[in-house]
């Protein structure tokens, strides 16, 4: 199987099905001499991890990371970091009736088509079980980013119809972490807690919105040709499961606008912290990323997610014969996998920027 390694020179391998022993991840790439802070990186899945609220699914898994290799008196070695996750709540005969059966939306046609065969339990490894795993590396990867002051930070900002409508400047984001949803408005993440609740008890699902800000990016980080920092980031947070959408800066709203209003008219050269410029610009419609390279100025991105496809009513589908059958609607799963999905993002966030900024360091003599 191919597709489980993720970047070029910080590179995060993950591996392990849902319902397996364990999960866990091999990063390579990592610089010697980072600090390395466990507990930040266990919190990080603490945000992931299911059992955490009403909202979210009830199986429950503690996700307690163990690392194996790469870290020695709290200080990366330069060696792989190998870690697992081990599963403790898994219960794979609660799948036993889906053996044989194609569920609506999900990948267990799609999977069977490709390799002949699939672990049904869960979903397998084409479960969101495995991004627990990209958490780890992610968190990993935002150690490393301490060092040039990086900052990530993601939120809801829509569930189903419930949409966050304010600027990101006027946000309050410490908020973000103080109700369920992960909305740093509280009236809107209300309404967004009601509506997922009525949701449940319809047995029904809803999508939803993360958006995601990081600022102190150094600029000139990205390649101008395939490997522009937003088509990466675009292949990053796809790759996660439910993702049905990415835009950066105006995004499609900026197709409406006239080239004389979405110009970012450049007002100054401002140096960082390390002495480089970085460009201050009027407006910020780019995202700041110019050419595929980033200019300095914040970098700002939405993603957008579909309804959860596990459905708490009765669906039709078909099972491998082709033959119409009817799916009961039951196992532990979220009504909205919206708010444990921003830990994710992130993460996928911090892996592409700690990929791009070692890239960096070899680009130019």
């Amino acid at each position: 199987m191919a597709g489980n390694t993720f970047g070029t020179v910080f590179r995060l391998t993950t591996f392990g099905e849902s319902h397996g022993a364990a999960i866990g991840g091999i990063v390579d790439g990592c610089p010697a001499g980072v600090e390395f802070d466990q507990g930040f990186v266990q919190a990080c899945l603490n945000k992931r991890r299911p059992g955490q609220s009403e909202t979210s699914s009830p199986r429950q898994e503690t996700d307690i990371i163990e690392i194996l290799s790469g870290v020695f008196e709290g200080k990366t070695t330069g060696a792989p970091v190998a870690f697992i996750i081990r599963n403790k709540d898994h219960q794979p005969g609660d799948y036993d009736h889906l053996k044989d059966s194609f569920r609506p939306s999900h990948a267990d046609f799609s999977w069977t088509a490709k390799y002949g065969l699939r672990d049904h339990h869960g979903g397998g490894r084409s479960s969101a079980r495995e991004t627990a795993a990209r958490v780890a590396g992610g968190a990993i990867a935002q150690l490393l980013l301490n060092h040039v002051g990086v900052k990530i930070k993601a939120w809801v900002s829509a569930v189903g119809p419930v949409n966050l409508d304010k600027p990101i400047s006027i946000l309050d984001l410490n908020q973000i972490e103080s109700n369920p949803v992960r909305c740093p408005d509280q009236k809107t993440a209300g309404k967004m807690l009601q509506y997922i609740e009525q949701l449940k008890a319809e047995g029904d699902t809803t999508g939803g919105v993360i958006t995601c800000l990081l600022t102190n990016v150094p600029a000139g980080l990205g390649e101008p040709v395939f490997d522009k920092i937003q088509a990466d980031m675009a292949k990053a947070t796809l790759s996660i499961n439910a993702v049905k959408g990415f835009e950066y800066g105006s995004g499609f709203l900026g197709s409406a606008m006239k080239g004389s209003v979405h110009n970012d008219i450049i007002e100054d050269l401002v140096l960082d912290e390390s002495g480089k410029s970085r460009l201050k610009t009027r407006t910020n419609y780019s995202g700041g990323i110019q050419g595929g390279i980033t200019t300095g100025e914040d970098i700002y991105f939405r993603v957008a997610f579909k309804p959860v496809a596990t459905l708490m009513k009765d669906q039709q589908t078909i099972d491998k014969t082709g033959k119409t059958i009817t799916l009961e609607g039951k196992g532990r799963h979220d009504v909205c996998v919206v708010p444990r999905a921003v830990p994710i993002v992130e993460a996928m966030a911090a892996l592409v920027l700690a990929d791009h900024y070692l890239r960096s360091k070899c680009s130019v003599i």
